[in-house]
């Protein structure tokens, strides 16, 4: 932490220390603080002796995206989602895979700016059924990302979160009071790999995923990020499985997606095929009714099956729809096993397309 001259939004979630300094409360990282130093997220730093969010009305970039792509299977499947980030992080994953944005020091880095209602009416203006806060964990960005879905939920417009789950309880309270569906990245299921690969701890985002389920009307989806030698081990991978079959309950979908070597793990090898197929596998035989791979071309295994009967219930490849055997409320046509999920009527038909947007060109 460097000490700089800061200017941002003043924030309420920290306190004073006896030695003078402040505590950001915002994550279990509890970054302390001297004047003009910022925390590891690069983007809350102590200004006039409180904490101040540095980004508050600016973006990394703007994208219409398919709401699989979160990836969100079971919210609103086929509909539009306008995606956005800010910069920093309060992870320090060395396998990050959006680390131009999410590891930036550079504020140039943010070349997007816009109120929270120009986001909202931008947002109506292209058709998007959501906006969703991603590529780098809105945790950091609490404040913009509140007003955001306060602007967007005006205009009937739905607020996705896409986070690694490291925030507080206080903040997380208030933030996911907000959002209507929620991508949690479940990095791996050892302390070992959280505090070596990401600088953080697990047991707060097993909290959180428990919050989500049990004490809000949140529409969670699991999604971990499968690296070879890490976190694959099928010893790992069934006792996650089973921890969110026991704990959270066998209709939360889990997504197995494929590394690809980047940021400061270039020496790693891809994810093997195989091994998402064998992570599917075994969530499925132990119980889980919905299990994905992605990052990967499997339209077997990117595809919903009902669980009473076995009926392809949605088709996907990659991002495009084909099947679609549910009625409006969401039963399967075949013998009317109700499938978890948010539906509304039926699908949208966005596609696999990816669509950059420049806010300031939509005002």
């Amino acid at each position: 932490m460097t000490r700089e001259h800061l200017e941002g939004v003043p924030t309420r979630y920290w306190h004073w220390l006896d030695d003078g300094r402040i505590q950001c409360d915002m994550c279990p990282r509890f970054c302390r603080l001297k004047e003009g130093q910022r925390g590891l997220c690069f983007v809350r730093g102590r200004q006039d002796d409180q904490v101040v969010l540095t980004t508050y009305g600016r973006s990394s970039g703007f994208c219409i995206d398919p709401i699989e792509k979160k990836p969100l299977n079971h919210f609103l499947p086929g509909t539009s989602v306008l995606s956005f980030g800010t910069a920093g992080c309060n992870l320090a994953c060395k396998f990050c895979q959006n680390w131009d944005m999410s590891k930036s020091r550079q504020m140039d880095t943010l070349a997007d700016s816009a109120s929270p209602e120009e986001i909202a009416a931008a947002a109506e203006r292209l058709g998007a059924h959501s906006i969703a806060f991603t590529y780098n964990d809105p945790v950091i960005f609490h404040e913009y990302a509140i007003d955001i879905a306060d602007a967007c939920h005006e205009r009937g417009i739905k607020a996705v979160a896409v986070s690694a789950g490291y925030v507080c309880p206080e903040p997380r309270q208030e933030f996911y009071a907000r959002m209507d569906a929620a991508n949690i990245d479940l990095k791996a299921f050892t302390e070992r790999f959280y505090k070596k690969l990401t600088g953080s701890a697990l047991e707060p985002v097993l909290d959180t995923i428990r919050y989500l389920r049990f004490e809000t009307d949140v529409w969670i989806e699991l999604t971990t990020l499968l690296i070879p030698g890490e976190n694959d081990g099928d010893e790992e991978i069934t006792r996650l499985v089973e921890w969110v079959r026991d704990e959270i309950g066998v209709e939360v979908p889990l997504h197995f997606t494929a590394f690809h070597p980047d940021f400061r793990m270039l020496d790693y090898p891809p994810t093997p095929p195989e091994t998402l197929h064998r992570a599917r596998r075994i969530a499925l035989d132990h119980g889980i009714r919905y299990a994905y791979t992605g990052n990967t071309h499997d339209k077997d295994g990117q595809s919903t099956y009902c669980h009473g009967c076995g009926t392809r219930l949605i088709g996907r490849d990659w991002y495009q729809l084909s099947d679609w055997k549910l009625d409006n409320e969401g039963h399967c046509l075949q013998c009317g096993t109700r499938c978890a999920g948010v539906f509304a009527g039926q699908p949208g038909h966005w596609g696999r397309r990816r669509q950059p947007v420049w806010i300031a060109a939509t005002r």
